[in-house]
């Protein structure tokens, strides 16, 4: 996803930021360089150094700081990006127990079903349009058990 356009929002302490189809609010409170009362933010931009996928603000006094879309993603908590969030990161634990596993990749493969071309796809992680589904399968071949934890975000 590419940010589209980004402007102030000085009524609500932040910035909108148009991305996809949707705009997003990411507050200045979030920021790691901060605006002041005395050092407010002057100008906001694209960034197209990095592909679009952050945004740049310059203070009153001349310092910048830059804003990458996961963070407004996470700040938002957009559920698209909590689902890639998810694959990636039992993409990176399939990964880790196919190395650690005593079974071949041929092995895995027969046992899942599925094609070499899949089963190498499971394991990409910058593939998101795999399913959960497949991968708990995979894990599942791995003997690995999946606990799903519900908490309440700490503060």
């Amino acid at each position: 996803m590419k940010i589209t356009r980004v402007t102030l929002n000085n009524r609500r302490r932040g910035f909108e930021v148009s991305a996809g189809r949707r705009t997003y609010i990411f507050p200045y409170a979030k920021l790691k360089l901060r605006p002041a009362p005395g050092n407010k933010v002057r100008r906001v931009y694209v960034d197209r150094e990095l592909g679009r996928e952050a945004f740049t603000y310059v203070l009153e006094s001349g310092e910048e700081g830059t804003v990458h879309l996961d963070a407004v993603l996470d700040y938002n908590r957009d559920p698209a990006y909590l689902r890639d969030l998810l694959l990636y990161k039992l993409t990176l634990e399939a990964r880790s127990r196919v190395r650690q596993s005593r079974l071949s990749r041929r092995e895995l493969i027969r046992r899942l079903g599925t094609s070499p071309a899949q089963f190498y796809r499971l394991l990409d992680q910058t593939d998101s349009k795999k399913s959960v589904d497949q991968l708990l399968a995979l894990l599942r071949v791995l003997d690995c058990d999946v606990d799903l934890v519900v908490r309440d975000r700490a503060a």
